[in-house]
């Protein structure tokens, strides 16, 4: 996500705040994708970072022209 948002940063820097929040998502990718150590988050902590990463979706596909969007 870090390495996402800079370059998103680059093209658009008015996202670089809510890029910056986002970045945390990251470990989402693998903390909790294997069994082993990590339990998997509480309700409230998947519920707020799936709200976060849906607030980045949908600022950066406001952003995109027409004929690209999903």
């Amino acid at each position: 996500m870090v390495e996402l948002g800079q370059q998103c940063a680059q093209l658009q820097p008015d996202l670089e705040p809510l890029l910056r929040e986002a970045a945390p998502l990251t470990e989402y990718a693998w903390k909790f994708r294997y069994p082993g150590e990590e339990k998997e988050p509480a309700l409230e902590e998947a519920d707020a970072a799936l709200a976060k990463a849906r607030r980045v979706f949908q600022s950066i596909l406001a952003l995109l022209p027409d004929e690209v969007r999903p």
